[in-house]
């Protein structure tokens, strides 16, 4: 392969990057041409959502072809073109061969949720200090324990259970035999690759439904399942599209957005049992009131946890 790279003003990346993908490039991306620099910039949009700006002050275009050629005959159909007017060539250069399985592994290292609860990928051994843990591969379906939206919610989750295991402790003390269940029913709505299904059933859930609206997600939770075991004897877990949850849960998480999670407020309160516990995530630090608000006329959302600018929001029915 052979990376074709220009310097692009700002208002060229997309006119540049939209002709390079028509000229059959293998792949595009647009890097700060400044990083690592006084004059770097940032430039942060919200995950599903459209960027602010198509790119920097002075961008960084890479194309990527399968031969010199292409890439070649690409940068002279590119230089003759008005909007290719204050952009350069950078270079032009081979791609050395490379393992990608391995290096994209690489880049996914176990994730530590709490210090004795990790998400470790199948081609890592476990971290002697992993008491729980779930084996969770990079898929089509968001969700691998990396993004602080997943960690807060299995945090959240971690302290639940470890709330409800002294209050067990307790209750034994006091004479008492029946378990204390921390989650009792659960619901995970927009469940990606099911890590918030597959963590209630590690923490103890045994009646579980996972829904999604996009069939990909509903295989790799389906997949992520099998692969840790959760399809066994007392844990009932169930996959779907969202018609599928049914009545009321004593736990319903939905990690999406902050605009689908206030349209879908009537719908996800209603699936919440009186005592039941509602938790929120794919919410930014400034979305917290506008959140509140939509959920008010059923519950009172608090913060419950803050990470790197996201907010994990809960409240009780």
């Amino acid at each position: 392969m052979f990376e074709l790279r220009l310097l692009c003003p700002e208002g060229s990346v997309e006119a540049v990057s939209d002709a390079l993908e028509a000229l059959d490039a293998l792949s595009v991306s647009v890097e700060d041409a400044d990083a690592q620099t006084e004059a770097e910039q940032a430039l942060f949009g919200e995950p599903g959502m459209p960027p602010p700006r198509e790119g920097w002050q002075r961008s960084r275009v890479l194309a990527l072809f399968a031969t010199e050629e292409a890439a070649q005959q690409a940068q002279q159909l590119l230089a003759v073109q008005d909007f290719f007017a204050g952009c350069a060539l950078l270079g032009l250069a081979a791609v050395p061969e490379q393992d990608w399985v391995r290096l994209t592994q690489a880049q996914f290292a176990p994730v530590e949720i709490t210090p004795d609860f990790w998400i470790v990928p199948s081609w890592h051994d476990l971290p002697p200090q992993a008491r729980r843990s779930l084996r969770l591969d990079p898929g089509l379906a968001f969700g691998t324990g990396t993004h602080p939206t997943t960690r807060m919610c299995l945090r959240w989750m971690a302290r639940q259970a470890q709330q409800a295991t002294a209050a067990g402790a307790a209750q034994h003390k006091a004479g008492a035999v029946q378990a204390v269940n921390p989650f009792g029913r659960v619901l995970d709505y927009g469940c990606g690759s099911g890590i918030l299904a597959l963590g209630a059933a590690l923490f103890g859930a045994t009646e579980i439904d996972a829904v999604d609206i996009d069939p990909a997600a509903v295989q790799a939770t389906l997949e992520n399942a099998r692969a840790n075991g959760v399809q066994a004897p007392g844990v009932q877990l169930r996959v779907g599209l969202p018609e599928l949850a049914q009545g009321q849960y004593q736990t319903v998480f939905a990690n999406i957005l902050a605009s689908p999670l206030k349209v879908l407020a009537p719908l996800l309160c209603a699936h919440v049992a009186p005592g039941g516990w509602l938790v929120l995530a794919g919410i930014l630090e400034r979305q917290a009131q506008e959140l509140q608000e939509a959920y008010a006329p059923w519950l009172r959302l608090e913060v419950a946890d803050t990470e790197d600018g996201w907010i994990l929001m809960a409240g009780m029915r």
